[in-house]
């Protein structure tokens, strides 16, 4: 199939790409800077350069390419603020960059759309031990900042399920772990000394490496359903304590700093919700069972090679 991608060099759009180009695939790669242009050539794609916030511009850079299926990876995660706010640029592209992209498909004529959730639109609360399914109520608000990351999956899904004449398909990932997420970016903040551990008990997720996550996006695009969605996890929750232990031995920095959780959720509200607040476990038996997809790394020691 021929496919167009936005967020094409984000931490999962690089193995997107190669995963993609290894199962005989044509991507069209959107980009916003041209500086960027080798990174996707490298991998087999044609770099396009269009700003998924800028309709007009997109529909103008799309004109005369026509691809099967559209893609929606993008994000604005490099370089997050201490405190989310409803203009948060990831939010805005998750509810009018789908707006966005679901009519740049129309451009190109894809019948297909696949775009990126997350596990967090199950609640940002402590959901105990049972496990979570897609059976699961999603979008559950509970009166907290994590809320307008729920609002922004449910807002994606809702567009993608309902456009006329588009098979939508909406993949909630786990927390990504690999090069360019989470484990870098918190392996960064621990070499710098800065307290990301909050003192005592800490929330339970699930996690996903970036390359299970992009065979799982091609396994979708190639086998989902029209109108689901599938919760692309790895096989092991683990607290956050026990993720950043684990990351530093991985990177080998220095133990995470504990830091009070009262202070947590004063300088970063959102990771106060996330770490310390909420607790999840999910099941990717849907995914295994219709898409045919497990993950190669089973967990995150699994993944980092931590033994």
């Amino acid at each position: 199939m021929r496919v167009l991608l936005a967020g094409a060099t984000g931490a999962i759009g690089l193995p997107l790409l190669s995963a993609l180009a290894g199962s005989g695939h044509e991507v069209i790669a959107l980009i916003r800077h041209p500086a960027k242009r080798r990174l996707v050539v490298d991998r087999g794609a044609f770099p396009v350069i269009a700003d998924v916030m800028d309709r007009d511009g997109l529909l103008r850079a799309v004109e005369g390419h026509r691809a099967d299926v559209v893609m929606h990876q993008a994000t604005a995660l490099r370089k997050p603020g201490l405190r989310l706010r409803p203009d948060d640029p990831t939010i805005a592209l998750r509810d009018r960059g789908t707006a966005h992209l679901l009519e740049a498909s129309r451009v190109v004529g894809a019948r297909r759309f696949v775009t990126q959730s997350l596990i967090t639109g199950y609640g940002y609360r402590d959901h105990g031990t049972r496990v979570l399914t897609e059976n699961d109520v999603f979008g559950l608000r509970v009166g907290n900042v994590g809320d307008l990351v729920t609002d922004s999956s449910v807002a994606t899904e809702r567009q993608v399920f309902d456009a006329d004449g588009i098979e939508g398909i909406a993949l909630r990932y786990g927390m990504f772990y690999g090069r360019n997420a989470f484990s870098d970016m918190f392996a960064d903040l621990m070499r710098r000394r800065a307290p990301v551990l909050p003192r005592g008990r800490t929330g339970t997720t699930s996690f996903v490496h970036v390359e299970d996550a992009a065979a799982a996006t091609v396994a979708a695009m190639e086998h989902g359903g029209a109108g689901e969605a599938y919760n692309i996890v790895d096989d092991r929750p683990m607290s956050w304590r026990d993720f950043l232990t684990t990351v530093a031995r991985a990177h080998g920095t220095p133990r995470p700093v504990v830091t009070p959780r009262w202070l947590v959720r004063l300088a970063v509200p959102y990771l106060g919700c996330l770490l310390i607040d909420t607790t999840m476990r999910v099941s990717h038996a849907k995914a295994t069972r219709d898409l045919g997809w497990t993950p190669v790394h089973r967990s995150v020691s699994d993944g980092l090679k931590v033994r």
